[in-house]
């Protein structure tokens, strides 16, 4: 966040010339009145407001500029699309080498995800859920989780014993257990810390 201390004949002189020295509008920034000034007689004795102008943290832009910072170090080339719906924000990442945003399992992209909405929510109170997509993986990685929700379903019933699944982010988690829900002949929570906490699959009893 920028700030900057201006003065003027006028506390909102002062106000306006800050905003046109930071390239912004009222709306996105704090103002702190330093000194309202004094218009003296006839001149005499006069002194100018003086301000402080203060940017307020814009969560979304400061998100989407980590995220391209980070992909640009990793040598990837990408234009990001966002999306904001209440307390959700949707970041789309298309380009190219988007791999290299990924990693195995989509664990790079998973650590991006949670440093960004760290990032997004720092100094704020009005917090918002970041999700970060690259390509379509997020798409494909709902289909894998929905299938294995349902094979380890099946097994928990056919074997009547308790199944854990591996750690995974709270999100995905949170994926397994909505599409489990529906599933009447089993019940779901999550046990362990993070980042190594986990889904228990059990049968419903009876």
């Amino acid at each position: 966040m920028r700030d900057i201390t201006a003065q003027g004949q006028t506390v909102e002189e002062a106000i306006q010339n800050a905003l046109k020295d930071l390239g912004t509008t009222r709306e996105k920034v704090d103002v702190e009145i330093m000194d309202a000034g004094k218009k003296g007689i006839f001149g005499i004795g006069s002194r100018l407001a003086m301000v402080k102008v203060i940017e307020k943290h814009n969560q979304i832009e400061t998100a989407v500029q980590y995220v391209i910072d980070v992909a640009t170090k990793m040598g990837a080339e990408v234009s990001v699309d966002v999306s904001e719906q209440g307390k959700e924000v949707s970041i789309q990442v298309s380009g190219n080498n988007l791999g290299l945003l990924i990693g195995k399992h989509g664990q790079t992209l998973n650590a991006l995800q949670y440093l960004t909405q760290l990032i997004a929510n720092k100094d704020t109170t009005q917090y918002k859920n970041v999700v970060v997509n690259v390509g379509d993986y997020r798409e494909r990685r709902y289909e894998t989780l929905a299938l294995l929700a349902k094979k380890m379903a099946d097994k928990t019933v056919k074997t009547r014993r308790v199944v854990h699944l591996e750690p995974m982010p709270s999100f995905e988690r949170k994926t397994i257990h909505a599409i489990l829900s529906e599933d009447k002949r089993v019940e779901t929570h999550s046990e362990g810390r993070e980042p190594y906490r986990y889904i228990v699959i059990k049968p419903v009893k009876g």
